[in-house]
């Protein structure tokens, strides 16, 4: 037997997952870890429990399997997310989150299309850029103890070998990358007060890029010497594990933030979507990006819904029932839009400021109603972010490959596919992301003849939801009122913004 371990610390738990040759688990391990809020747009962890946690899924993962059988290892990640760490590798500070929001003045100074042009970002509180600049401006302190950067692949990439390497498709999302060179860009680095003895050493994602070191080996109950393989970022990786690599076919992960990519092998960059170091080498992603995914969904199950359905004894939890009770509203939630900017607003219109809403409130509306009207305004974004994405694309989008733990959704799937018209797909694997990983490691162990031959074979589909033509055509006279929402309300959002920060 021969296994591959992926690895994926995400925003809230890192999985541990062991691959077969066929690209069906045969174990997992899973460790949460909490996410703080300091202040209200603020998303700050503890780094330390990157590794704790990394830890204990890889040891639980490994309860039924025999370590010799693992040949290689591989780690994806939460993407923009970074610490600042001391010549121990210890952090100075609490990680700052890729959803924190922070640094909205610092994208309004140092935001432009030069910046956009270079890194394929558009101005945007996600990258690590803006933060960095936030910490300059707020906390020098924190500089003048600053020894490192790094995203949370080179933070484990270090826990587990000793090096401080990660890998371009990795780093990239920080927005501190030149695309055109694929290397740290000395100019940003400059502007954020670091040079590239700041940063670590860059590698291409599928490769191997050091060896699980005796002092690890211990902590996570692997073999030392074992190869560790160079990632990709969460959203690139999954599209690798959804086996996206082929023009027309785009990967939906409904996720924690609701990413939608597509390949392809020359580099260009629009404000309608954002470019990045795509996890097969050569080729980049284009991806639109929505931060309140299944976040938004939590939200309104702990904040607002909450049945304790578990008191029932059947089996059920709240979103089951909420899902059930939902499913008998037709489209439009009789007459309840949701608009699901909890965490700003991202693809098209990369607004900060930008909150949720409630279009059409009325007495009859209850929390069924509330939950699909969620769930079809994230499908509406979905909607209003190819549209403004594929005029500027080589091709169309046919086929959606819908990943993350909202893709476990059959109502979701087939609103997503009623709502932007095209085809979704089920991946067969529910971890993707962790698939992606696995698929880096089993190429690098030679499992295949290439990385694309690996997605191919370690790869599969579930169930398939076709657009239904009448459900379609009343959410198009849905979504003709629903992207009216924002453009219309766009200066109260700032206005409350401004007030509220005074």
């Amino acid at each position: 037997m021969s296994y591959v371990i992926g690895i994926d610390s995400s925003t809230t738990a890192t999985k541990a997952v062991v691959w077969g040759r066929d690209g069906r688990a045969v174990a997992e391990g899973r460790a949460e870890f909490s996410l703080a809020m300091p202040r209200p747009g603020w998303h700050e962890q503890d780094p330390e429990d990157w590794w704790r946690s990394t830890a204990a899924a890889v040891r639980h993962a490994m309860r039924t399997v025999d370590t010799a059988d693992i040949e290689a290892i591989c780690v994806t990640h939460q993407r923009e997310t970074f610490a600042c760490v001391d010549e121990h590798g210890v952090a100075v500070r609490p990680a700052i989150v890729w959803m924190d929001v922070r640094a909205t003045e610092q994208v309004k100074r140092a935001g432009s299309e030069e910046v956009h042009r270079l890194t394929g970002k558009p101005a945007d509180t996600t990258p690590a850029l803006y933060k960095l600049l936030w910490l300059r401006e707020h906390e020098p302190e924190t500089f003048d103890r600053t020894h490192r950067v790094v995203d949370v692949h080179a933070f484990l990439v270090h826990r587990l070998t000793g090096t401080w390497r990660t890998t371009t498709a990795c780093a990239d999302p920080l927005g501190l990358v030149d695309m055109h060179a694929l290397d740290w860009s000395d100019d940003l680095l400059a502007r954020v007060g670091f040079t590239r003895e700041h940063m670590p050493a860059l590698t291409a994602p599928g490769d191997v890029i050091g060896e699980v070191s005796p002092a690890a080996a211990a902590e996570v109950g692997l073999p030392a010497g074992l190869p560790l393989v160079g990632g990709a970022g969460d959203g690139q990786s999954a599209g690798l594990g959804a086996n996206a690599t082929r023009p027309g076919r785009a990967y939906l992960n409904l996720g924690t933030a609701v990413v939608a990519g597509t390949m392809s092998e020359r580099y260009t960059w629009d404000r309608a979507f954002r470019t990045l170091v795509g996890a097969v080498p050569g080729t980049y992603s284009m991806e639109t990006l929505l931060q309140g995914g299944t976040y938004t969904v939590n939200w309104f199950l702990e904040r607002i819904a909450a049945l304790d359905a578990g008191r029932l004894g059947l089996g059920l939890r709240d979103v089951d029932i909420l899902e059930t009770a939902a499913a008998r509203l037709g489209p439009g939630a009789e007459g309840l839009l949701l608009v699901p900017y909890w965490a700003s607003a991202q693809t098209p219109y990369w607004d900060p400021a930008a909150r949720g809403i409630l279009f059409g409130l009325a007495g009859h509306h209850g929390k069924e109603h509330m939950f699909r009207a969620l769930m079809e305004g994230i499908a509406f974004e979905q909607r209003l972010a190819f549209e403004a994405m594929e005029p500027r694309l080589d091709h169309s989008i046919d086929t959606l490959l819908a990943t993350g733990g909202g893709s476990r959704s059959a109502l979701w799937r087939q609103i997503v596919a009623d709502v932007t018209r095209k085809p979704v797909a089920a991946c067969r694997e529910s971890e993707t992301t962790s698939l992606g990983a696995g698929i880096h490691a089993a190429a690098a162990s030679g499992w295949h003849g290439s990385l694309l031959d690996a997605a191919e074979g370690m790869t599969g589909e579930g169930a398939h939801h076709t657009p239904d033509e009448s459900t379609a055509a009343q959410y198009d006279e849905l979504f003709a009122v629903y992207r009216e929402i924002y453009p219309r309300t766009a200066p109260l959002h700032q206005a409350l913004h401004d007030a509220v920060a005074r």
